[in-house]
């Protein structure tokens, strides 16, 4: 028997927040789900999901708030130009750069942006 990955979920203290965020990344998610408890939006064979905090305290029988990073999410851009210009977009929309783009040493150019939810939103060529 073998494993497929389907579905990332992500949880949110505040959905439209959280929602407006990866719509300027470039997610096309309908504005009807701002007020959903749980949204999904296909994403390359995939699943990401949105799940506002209240859902999984009662799914999960409790809450407590995560500290670290402990998983990243990473998005590829189609150019250098593209994913500057998308950490341009994203930090004059008012959402906190975490580190401007660079040329990374294993050759690839990066740069990070933080969510409404303080995730780490990795973006790459």
């Amino acid at each position: 028997m073998g494993i497929k990955l389907d579905m990332v979920g992500i949880v949110v203290k505040d959905m439209k927040a959280a929602l407006d965020f990866y719509r300027i990344l470039g997610l096309d998610i309908p504005e009807s789900a701002n007020d959903e408890p749980h949204v999904e939006v296909a994403q390359s064979g995939f699943r990401l999901a949105f799940d506002k905090r209240e859902m999984i305290q009662e799914i999960y029988g409790g809450w407590e708030e995560p500290a670290g990073h402990r998983i990243e999410l990473a998005f590829v851009c189609d150019s250098r130009e593209a994913l500057d210009a998308l950490y341009t977009k994203m930090t004059s929309h008012g959402y906190q750069g975490h580190r401007e783009p660079w040329d990374a040493f294993w050759g690839q150019r990066y740069a990070i942006v933080q969510d409404p939810d303080g995730n780490l939103i990795s973006l790459f060529v």
